[in-house]
């Protein structure tokens, strides 16, 4: 078969794998290549991309998409009108859209990778996407010959939010890759970020979602009354999101710039070895679609705290400390236990890698290949 991939998600992955879905399409097609040497891949990018010669292979054909320099002067035209007439072109028997949406201009055979349905759980954790939540992301469910969700509570939601048949639905989990890139000058993090042997990590989007503002109140709450707090901070890495001015009007608010530190957007070197360093990692997600940061500080033996909602809790299994994200005494518990309760933290560093070695991207890749093979099958006589 002929299949045809959008690569526009993958930003900058010598450096870090941007976003999650970057991240997830990057290591897809980089497996894909690995152990699937019969079926022929087109894989698009855009202007963003200056590189693609780590992704081509003798089945692999990296293409650039048109005009995508002027894509923020014709938004609608570039990504529904120029990319569908590119796809076309190419003839494919098969197209993947990891990120969520497949362009409106095209018809043909389609798999999509459904992530996450956070903007439809809570809408006030987003800027407004009307176009997209009520037009695109429903005609993307109801056109694809499948649709891969990264977890069941996913695949769950796809079930009551869109009441997505059974037989479309194909739950395949995402790997986790902790191999640190040789071509990246090591860094000691402790020095750069100026942290103490003993601190707590969180890395990820800074957005509603995260609960950030909550863990911040319950390690307040805990630093108040347990003096061994004093000397352990909390180091928050990623990228600035949607409303994240709140996050930084509570840690003044609580006077906790000493404590609170942010770091920024890291490299993937620095994100492992903050994780792998930290005493603790700590994610109390109000919601993921799979929960990658999570599954990575597992797989490096770092404790971990984290939600008992959405996808978490099948993601980690019994080898992550959980708590409820909407109760701040539960976190404050939370974070005394995974921090000084040796017993419990011997278990989870035990527990840890090995549930991440049960998530690996050779499976993933085995998987979506097998999935493509079904698609294809029975694509004659298919009809949408």
């Amino acid at each position: 078969m002929k299949i045809g991939i959008d690569c526009r998600t993958i930003l900058n992955p010598l450096s870090g794998e941007g976003a999650g879905v970057g991240h997830y399409t990057h290591y897809l097609v980089k497996n894909l290549l690995k152990v699937d040497h019969k079926n022929d891949y087109v894989l698009f990018f855009d202007s963003a991309m200056k590189d693609t010669s780590q992704y081509r292979r003798e089945n692999s054909s990296p293409r650039y998409f048109p005009f995508s320099q002027y894509r923020r002067f014709l938004p609608f035209a570039y990504s529904h009108i120029l990319i569908s007439g590119a796809i076309n072109r190419e003839n494919l028997d098969l197209y993947h859209a990891p990120a969520n949406v497949i362009p409106l201009g095209y018809s043909g055979p389609s798999v999509v990778t459904i992530h996450d349905l956070a903007i439809y759980q809570n809408p006030s954790w987003f800027p407004s996407q009307v176009f997209s939540t009520r037009l695109l992301v429903p005609k993307t469910l109801r056109r694809a010959r499948s649709i891969i969700a990264v977890s069941e509570s996913t695949a769950e939601d796809l079930r009551e939010l869109f009441n997505v048949p059974e037989d479309k639905l194909e739950i395949i989990y995402e790997g986790v890759d902790t191999a640190i890139r040789e071509n990246e000058e090591a860094v000691d993090v402790k020095k750069k970020f100026n942290l103490p042997d003993r601190y707590l990590c969180f890395v990820g989007t800074l957005e509603p979602r995260k609960n950030l503002i909550r863990l911040i109140q319950a390690y307040a709450d805990l630093k108040a009354k347990d003096d061994r707090l004093a000397n352990i901070p909390i180091i928050l890495a990623g990228k600035r999101g949607w409303q994240s001015e709140d996050i930084f009007k509570t840690i003044t608010e609580l006077k906790l710039e000493k404590s609170v530190r942010n770091a920024g957007y890291v490299t993937k070197n620095e994100k492992l070895e903050l994780m792998k360093q930290a005493a603790a990692f700590v994610f109390p997600s109000s919601y993921e679609g799979f929960g990658l940061p999570v599954l990575e500080a597992m797989a490096l033996g770092t404790p971990v705290l984290t939600s008992n909602l959405s996808s978490l809790p099948e993601i980690v299994g019994n080898a992550a400390y959980q708590v409820n994200p909407e109760d701040t005494y539960a976190i404050v518990e939370g974070l005394q236990q995974i921090l000084f309760n040796d017993k419990l933290r011997t278990k989870l560093k035990e527990r840890g890698p090995i549930q991440a070695k049960k998530f690996t991207w050779e499976k993933v890749a085995l998987r979506t290949v097998a999935l493509y093979e079904k698609v294809g099958q029975r694509s004659n006589g298919y009809s949408i």
